[in-house]
């Protein structure tokens, strides 16, 4: 495989992803860097869903999340609430507005209608070889992986078939299980 190659076709497709979800984010009044942000939170567990979670992410300064975020909020596209534990760490949650600009936004009509132009099978061989792409550039770059709960290392199924993450050593419901979490660190 020739990585130059590799390069056009990886940036050309996301360029005109990216062009799509632009244009109706714009069509909403969000800029590009907030709907980034918006797509993110609705992704994102509940470990997960604190401002310097969204810069880390983002690969952003904490100030340009900040100001961002308080875009969002003021917007009505976000919401933050305290923890209930710790009253330092501040948790965003998607308003219902904020819910509805993204689902109009992402993933975009053309990218729908491209990958079902393919066979299924050619279907799943591309995702599985996107996501182990993926995990090799974040392992390459040292990066966090920001994987779904249920493929970590710290994902346990108990006895009872209850999900615990072996780290914070909380229940977790199925909705945890499936969003992705910046603690994340693949099983494989």
């Amino acid at each position: 495989m020739n990585p130059n190659e590799m390069y056009e076709y990886v940036e050309r497709i996301a360029n005109l992803i990216r062009t799509r979800v632009r244009k109706a984010g714009l069509a909403n009044g969000v800029q590009p860097v907030q709907m980034e942000a918006l797509h993110y939170l609705s992704r994102c567990n509940r470990y997960s869903n604190t401002p310097v979670a969204v810069a880390e992410f983002l690969g952003l300064t904490k100030g340009t999340v900040s100001q961002t975020l308080g875009v969002l909020e003021d917007n009505g596209l976000v919401e933050k609430t305290t923890d209930s534990r710790d009253r330092r760490v501040v948790h965003l949650h998607l308003t219902p507005s904020g819910t509805q600009v993204l689902e109009q936004s992402i993933p975009p009509d053309v990218l729908k209608s491209a990958i079902s132009a393919l066979p299924a099978k050619e279907q799943r061989q591309l995702e599985e070889s996107i996501q182990r792409l993926l995990l090799c550039l974040q392992r390459a770059n040292g990066l966090k992986t920001f994987g779904p709960c249920r493929t970590c290392v710290h994902h346990q199924l108990t006895g009872d078939a209850q999900r615990r993450c072996g780290l914070t050593r909380e229940i977790l419901t199925e909705s945890d299980a499936s969003k992705i979490c910046r603690e994340h660190i693949p099983s494989d």
